[in-house]
């Protein structure tokens, strides 16, 4: 459903929310976690223009998830992810994230039932040990209509610059969206939890997806940071220019 009322309005008030409390986590050091899921065709790309366009980049990195098909002789599959987990006073923004792995396993068959469902107890106590060591986790599904998808596949195909973003048939196929939807379904049942809850976004209409998946995140920063600055720990110096060198005043 389209959004009533002013997008760009509400997009700049919404940046600027973001915007004030990144300075609230990043003078507190506090560590963030941003996971954009959702089928291709979702408008995920642009909504991290814009999520990204609101933050300090030099406290935020965006990770785009590849395939990466190792096998237990080349490390546990969530290493990478690991990896790339934020410090203190830093954002990480998965655009994608474990969920796809597990989800295009499923699809292409290469993994087993029993896999499949350890992949979800890994995921979760994986997000426990993130949420226990102190950092925030925000998830957010984009979710499409077929039609949508369709409309939005056909524009990419028919653009030379855009074809590059068209995914494989084999994870679009007709066949292939019921698996995924009946996957989605066990995925979101098994994943929301109280310490990293799903937010399902619409994202059949841009300008309302763009504002419910920034309103998503500024609710869930607004209520895990501190809105006050931390107490100075000690006197504070003043320091006064003299000639050519800085020194303390007095």
């Amino acid at each position: 459903m389209p959004f009533k009322g002013d997008v760009a309005g509400a997009l700049a008030a919404l940046q600027h929310r973001l915007a004030r409390a990144q300075l609230s986590q990043i003078v507190h050091q506090r560590r963030v976690i941003i996971v954009i899921e959702g089928a291709e065709g979702g408008g995920k790309r642009d909504f991290v223009k814009l999520l990204g366009a609101a933050l300090d980049p030099t406290h935020f990195a965006v990770t785009t998830v590849s395939p990466d098909r190792r096998r237990a002789r080349d490390g546990h599959w969530l290493a990478r992810f690991w990896a790339r987990l934020p410090e203190a006073g830093h954002s990480a923004i998965f655009y994608h994230s474990w969920y796809r792995r597990v989800l295009e396993d499923k699809l292409l068959g290469l993994v087993t039932d029993k896999e499949w469902k350890r992949a979800f107890d890994e995921i979760n106590e994986f997000e426990s040990q993130q949420r226990d060591y102190g950092s925030l986790i925000v998830k957010l599904l984009f979710h499409i209509t077929d039609d949508t998808q369709d409309r939005r596949i056909a524009e990419r195909q028919d653009d030379q610059w855009q074809r590059h973003l068209v995914g494989a048939e084999e994870i679009r196929s007709a066949p292939a969206r019921v698996a995924y939807r009946a996957a989605l379904v066990q995925m979101l049942a098994q994943t929301d939890t109280r310490w990293a809850p799903w937010s399902i976004i619409d994202a059949n209409d841009n300008g309302a997806a763009a504002v419910a998946g920034l309103t998503a995140i500024a609710d869930s920063l607004e209520k895990a940071l501190p809105h006050a600055p931390p107490e100075t720990a000690g006197s504070v110096v003043p320091f006064m220019v003299a000639s050519d060198r800085i020194q303390p005043a007095g």
